[in-house]
Parts: structure tokens; sequence; C-alpha cells
């Protein structure tokens, strides 16, 4: 997919569909512009961003932060990541294409709620309405908008969906025996 075709996804949906309803932030997270190799258009997208970004309204734009995250140390991008989805009401994956997703499954593990497009994988991660959202269509910003507003603005909801993502991703992806090591490494630890 071309530049103008990948740029294309981000317009309007935080600007149109969010930030008049809400008092949310966005927080944009990706790899630093260089760090990935096989994808050559990322500097011309993430400077595209920046413009995208200065050209918003004040009262908006200080509530988008472009994040770019180390790709060169694995355990100082985990634990970035780690960061966000915690501190996230909800994560949002907006693709137009996915494998598995796996940013959808570790948000699930930490209790967040995903919005989330209905490609690839991620249908066999969430279960539609049970553990998180599906937006048939990633390119309806509304859909993706009004999905997010709705959950920011009643947290029961929010709240279920996060704790039945867990119980879905450790039911699905997580072997017992690797809960078994978790749960003795977290005992180790507070011993």
């Amino acid at each position: 997919m071309g530049p103008a075709q990948r740029a294309g996804r981000r317009d309007g949906f935080f600007v149109r569909f969010i930030a008049p309803r809400t008092d949310a932030c966005l927080v944009l997270a990706g790899p630093t512009a260089t760090s990935v190799i096989d994808d050559p258009e990322q500097p011309e997208i993430l400077e595209d961003l920046g413009r995208r970004h200065k050209a918003m309204p004040a009262a908006t734009r200080h509530r988008v932060v472009i994040a770019q995250i180390p790709m060169q140390d694995t355990e100082e991008n985990a634990a970035i990541v780690n960061a966000l989805q915690r501190r996230a009401d909800v994560v949002v994956q907006k693709s137009l294409a996915e494998g598995f997703g796996l940013t959808v499954s570790e948000a699930m593990w930490k209790r967040r709620p995903v919005v989330a497009s209905r490609v690839g994988g991620i249908p066999d991660q969430i279960e539609q309405g049970k553990s998180g959202i599906l937006v048939d269509d990633a390119r309806d910003l509304r859909a993706f908008g009004d999905a997010v507003v709705g959950l920011l603005q009643d947290e029961q909801p929010a709240r279920r969906l996060g704790v039945e993502a867990r119980h879905r991703v450790a039911r699905k992806f997580i072997s017992p025996c690797h809960l078994i090591e978790q749960a003795r490494l977290v005992v180790d630890l507070v011993s």
C-alpha cells in the first residue's frame, strides 16, 4: 500500500469522532522511523503525520502524542509498550491487514478493552462484544470513534470487556504450563 493510502487511515479518526465528544488523549505509538528495515515508506509517513499534527487545532493538538518507540533494545521496547498499554483506557488496533496482531493479545492480557478491525487473525482473538469490539471496515472512522467513545463514557462495559479479554487470552493462547511457571515466578518475587 502506498504512502497516500496509509496516511489516509489517520485522517479524522481522533479529531472528528473522539476529541469533540470526550476529554481523551491519543497516543500514536510505533517504531522510530529508521528502525523497521522492511518499511521504507515509514519516514515519509512519519513526516506527513508530523505535518498533520501541527495543522490540528491547538485545543486538539495538545491531546495527541506521537510516540516513536526504539526497537534496538527489546527489553526497553517491551517496557515502553507495556507502560503505554497499562495506562490506556482503550487500545485501538485499526489495521487494514493483520496477521495475528500481537498488540491485541498483549492489551487483552492487561485487561484493556480493545477496539480493532475485523481482519486477519484479530477475530480469532476477540469475541465480538464479549472480549472486545470488532469494526467490520477499518476505513469506517465513525464506527471506530463511536466504539471508543462508548467505552470511554461508560466504564462498566469497558471493565467487563477487559476482564473477559484476559480470560480469553488465558484460555486460548497461554498453555497451563506457562501459567504455572508465571505463577511460580510471581510467588518467588513476592517471597
